[in-house]
């Protein structure tokens, strides 16, 4: 069950324990098997990718099978509910509404001596889309990756999936891809959908860029294909830290620690409060309300092995602790929010005010969903239109611009070692031949 604690120190200790989590001794194993798994869907293509989906997920599939097709697109529309169809659409408005305030622009600058300097953007070719099956269907996840990629612009967007045991993929996951711009569907999952992915089969096409979270042997398989090709990010487990002072209510602070740790057994879900009479109200809360949950197995295990409550001195210490772990989510649940948020330096997502649950981003605000996890918010951010850009520079001297600027490119060429370089500019510059 949720422990309480009250020192500094053993919150920081506690806090470095829960961060590290996913860093076990059993890593090195996986990551040997994930290695073979990429090796094996290099040089074998399809054959590699049916074996492994086979012996890891159970599911006898031919290289025919492997694309979803689109009498299953059209069926998947009769599956859902209006209602749900409705809430998928009102999803992807919303998220694509954020996502386009955000495109980077490309611009030129034009300097003295008719000097021009400039950034282009262009999205990348192809983007492979990746969203995890298993214990749950994540359409909302769909949504997330697959807007941000059409409002970047890009060509050809894929996605791969993991198919149930009767090979089929959750129709709310068709739907949201189909209303996100998305028909290119594969059902495969895991390290070799990852793999199909960087270096291509003959049914499934290299992409240059991987986005979507996944176990630790798709975590592993991004972080091995990265230089192959792109990647968002290496995802860990989930995790929500709240920050609450007396205002907050007590309920509705533990049902938010819940709605974290259901996601998955090592999901994370911390308290920071100031006070302690809350502390308890919520850990009494948190055991109610876990007697009839749905998922009570695993979120009984993430709360006692990645739970926590800190009752803490002042709001400016909950916030320096909150620097410390740099939370995927971060629940600022105090009287003035924005006051507290300029203490606030790493956080993937911050939602201000006790109006303001977790679900509310992780469906339909608008800002993605897909967050830096595991500290890693310290310096990086959430996966947006420019994960699937890039950017050129531009450049252009006039020949009085390299002119004046060729005696310093000399000495510093010269002083490199790099003579040619120097030469380039010297040759266009003076009449002699060098």
């Amino acid at each position: 069950m949720l422990r309480i604690i009250t020192q500094r120190a053993e919150a920081l200790t506690e806090l470095h324990r829960i961060c590290d989590r996913t860093h076990d001794d059993q890593v090195v194993h996986k990551e040997a098997t994930v290695r073979e798994v990429l090796q094996a869907v290099k040089r074998q293509g399809n054959r590699a990718v049916l074996h492994y989906t086979e012996e890891y997920d159970q599911v006898q599939l031919k290289a025919e099978e492997l694309r979803v097709s689109g009498s299953e697109l059209d069926v998947a529309y009769q599956q859902v509910s209006k209602e749900l169809l409705d809430a998928i659409r009102l999803a992807c408005q919303q998220v694509e509404s954020f996502h386009r305030q955000r495109v980077p622009k490309s611009w030129v600058h034009f300097g003295e001596d008719e000097v021009v300097l400039g950034k282009r953007y262009t999205p990348v070719d192809k983007a492979g889309l990746y969203i995890p099956g298993g214990r749950a269907a994540y359409p909302s996840t769909v949504i997330m990756n697959a807007i941000p990629a059409r409002v970047a612009k890009v060509p050809r967007i894929v996605i791969t999936t993991p198919p149930t045991a009767d090979k089929t993929i959750n129709p709310a996951v068709l739907v949201a891809a189909q209303e996100a711009g998305v028909q290119e569907i594969y059902r495969v999952g895991g390290a070799q959908a990852i793999a199909a992915l960087a270096y291509g089969t003959e049914t499934i096409p290299k992409v240059d860029v991987i986005t979507g979270p996944g176990n630790i042997y798709v975590t592993l398989a991004k972080k091995l294909v990265y230089g192959t090709v792109g990647i968002d990010s290496l995802a860990g487990p989930s995790e929500v830290l709240i920050i609450a002072d007396s205002g907050a209510n007590s309920t509705h602070v533990a049902v938010d620690l819940l709605a974290q740790a259901e996601h998955d057994p090592m999901a994370a879900a911390i308290l920071l409060t100031t006070d302690a009479d809350l502390a308890l109200q919520v850990v009494a809360e948190v055991k109610q309300q876990l007697i009839n949950h749905p998922r009570k197995m695993l979120t009984e295990k993430a709360i006692a092995h990645y739970g926590l409550v800190v009752v803490v001195d002042s709001l400016k210490t909950a916030a320096e602790l909150s620097n410390e772990f740099a939370p995927e989510h971060l629940e600022l649940e105090v009287e003035d929010p924005w006051s507290l948020l300029e203490h606030i330096r790493h956080a993937g997502a911050i939602f201000l005010g006790n109006s303001t649950p977790e679900a509310v981003g992780d469906y339909l605000a608008g800002p993605n969903h897909t967050l830096p996890t595991s500290g890693s918010a310290r310096y990086a951010s959430p996966l947006g239109v420019e994960t699937f850009m890039k950017h050129s520079s531009l450049i252009q001297y006039s020949e009085v611009a390299l002119q004046k600027m060729a005696g310093a490119i000399d000495l510093l060429a010269t002083a490199e070692g790099l003579f040619s370089h120097a030469d380039s500019v010297r040759l266009r510059t003076h009449d002699e031949e060098p």
